[in-house]
């Protein structure tokens, strides 16, 4: 990591990509990388966020710009940072899985090559970039993920509510959150929708089920009351969910707060610090790919815009 030049200051100049691989023809794994003719480097593919856009669809979306490629997101990859003209450059890297698409020479990206992971490094222009495609050769977690663990938007006051508790309904702020998790989730590729049966579970996931097209299945094992009542079929559910694909994409599934930290826990993801439980956030999303002792879990708070990104005016 570098430090700002001088006259740079503190100021953040956010940016994302991906560490974009496809299978070979041998059977191992290729990754991307792409020439810039305006610098003359062999990189990864990147871009400068959009206003009001998350890190996430704009990893996607620059990736699908400057190579052409249709990508599915996975794992979170790393972060890297460093020293240019206006402060320091941030970029967020996801790892993608290539499966449609193709390249064209254009005025960002003049070539594109596929390279055997692990990748030969003399190649790189930048060692940031080194870092990414190591963590892309990494074997003891999965490269994609298979499920996706929604916790239903803000409702309110529980207290407020003079009906049953299973009908509240969102609340202004949770019906945004829900529309940014139907912006944001496609770029996992979602192939099913299940939900909780709470009606604030159902309508957290109903704009993002009717962006890609799917019907909202019930998951009442994975509810509140039937978690409690049975967390053996619960898990089983999930397990299930977990299991590796031979395609891309992902389960989604709304539930509530008083289930999914007792599933992560079951699947060894731990909480940090002080906390007795892994956070979940309303309308916060882990995604989730592998299995016990070798699982990726990736926790987003929220979607909301990056705070470094430009304001939207």
């Amino acid at each position: 990591m570098s430090s700002p030049p001088d006259g740079g200051g503190d100021h953040v100049v956010p940016a994302a990509g991906g560490a974009v691989w496809r299978h070979a023809q041998d059977g191992g794994t290729e990754a991307a990388v792409v020439h810039r003719p305006r610098y003359d480097d062999w990189s990864l593919p990147k871009g400068k966020l959009d206003a009001g856009e998350h890190a996430l669809t704009a990893a996607v979306r620059e990736v699908g710009e400057e190579t052409g490629l249709a990508v599915v997101a996975g794992r979170r990859s790393v972060q890297t940072s460093y020293a240019i003209p206006e402060g320091t450059k941030r970029v967020d890297y996801w790892v993608m899985q290539a499966f449609g698409g193709r390249f064209e020479p254009n005025d960002e990206v003049d070539e594109l090559r596929w390279l055997p992971v692990p990748a030969p490094a003399d190649l790189f222009s930048h060692e940031q970039d080194r870092v990414v495609l190591a963590d892309l050769a990494r074997t003891d977690v999965p490269l994609m993920p298979t499920l996706i663990l929604v916790r239903h938007g803000r409702a309110g006051n529980r207290s407020d509510w003079h009906g049953p508790d299973d009908l509240r309904p969102l609340d202004r702020r949770g019906r945004l959150q829900a529309q940014r998790l139907a912006e944001v989730l496609p770029v996992f590729l979602p192939v099913e929708v299940l939900s909780a049966p709470a009606v604030r579970c159902r309508e957290t996931v109903e704009p993002l089920a009717e962006r890609v097209g799917l019907d909202i299945r019930p998951a009442p094992e994975l509810g509140e009351d039937g978690f409690a009542a049975d967390p053996e079929a619960g898990l089983a559910l999930v397990e299930r969910l977990l299991a590796p694909r031979t395609r891309p994409g992902v389960t989604v599934v709304c539930s509530q707060g008083g289930a999914i930290p007792s599933v992560l826990m079951a699947l060894g993801v731990r909480a940090q610090g002080a906390r007795l439980y892994p956070p979940c956030a309303k309308g916060s999303a882990w995604v989730l790919g592998g299995r016990p002792g070798a699982l990726a879990a990736d926790y987003y708070r929220n979607f909301d815009p990056d705070p470094d990104a430009p304001a939207l005016r």
